[in-house]
């Protein structure tokens, strides 16, 4: 059941069998989410860090006027709220944007992990910086890229980490998001966002049907999206 979070946790360092053990023994309740539940609700004081099993999630905030911005998408052997172990009050929401299948880890089981396990604790700290790291990317992209340019790169940030995860079929993964969903994610109008589309398919990046996205070239859209994986830190090295 935790295979995604063995092989999430184990691209950055080898995961021993003990320390599986003390992941699996930290999970409590099982839970299933439709499309557009909230997984955490921002101002929440979970007791519990959610880990995706499997399905898409968001992290996003409401603004008052009702505009919605998605700050990153979280896929299967994610925590998506590993942070609120320490503090504590949610400042965002997490919304399941595909059917999600989750577990709870008890924030007092991962306390003795802290106590008991430190290179796992490193593995998991280290899980909470590329989540960071992926922000800054996002940053970066709202800010500086060209709208193709972001597509792209959200495109190749996606297929990378679902590939880790073994989500993808070959250059093809699953992207359950519809053009409103997505357009919440670039910051963009529906209309714009269906030209962004057109524009990749156009350039024979990609294909995509049916919310199967398809890599035609990824030599070609790496270049479009500049991408560099490495603030993923995807290298298998004694952490």
């Amino acid at each position: 059941m935790l295979e995604a979070l063995y092989l999430n946790l184990g691209q950055h360092d080898a995961i021993s069998e003990q320390e599986k053990a003390l992941l699996a023994g930290a999970m409590s309740v099982e839970k299933h989410f439709a499309t557009g539940e909230d997984i955490v609700a921002e101002g929440s004081r979970p007791t519990y860090s959610t880990l995706i099993l499997d399905g898409l999630a968001a992290r996003y905030k409401v603004l008052e006027d009702g505009g919605r911005q998605f700050t990153s998408l979280q896929v299967a052997g994610d925590f998506v709220d590993l942070h609120a172990f320490l503090l504590k009050t949610m400042d965002h929401g997490i919304i399941a944007l595909s059917p999600c299948h989750v577990l709870a880890a008890d924030h007092a089981k991962l306390r003795i992990i802290t106590e008991k396990a430190p290179h796992l604790t490193r593995l998991l700290w280290l899980d909470t910086l590329v989540d960071g790291a992926i922000h800054r990317e996002w940053i970066v992209a709202m800010g500086r890229r060209s709208k193709t340019s972001h597509l792209a790169h959200l495109l190749c940030e996606l297929f990378v980490r679902l590939q880790v995860v073994k989500r993808t079929n070959g250059m093809t993964f699953r992207l359950p998001l519809s053009q409103a969903e997505l357009a919440d994610v670039l910051g963009l109008s529906v209309v714009h966002m269906n030209r962004v589309i057109g524009a990749l398919r156009n350039l024979g990046a990609i294909a995509w049907t049916q919310h199967m996205v398809t890599i035609l070239d990824w030599q070609q859209l790496v270049a479009i999206a500049e991408f560099d994986p490495t603030y993923l830190s995807m290298d298998r090295e004694p952490r």
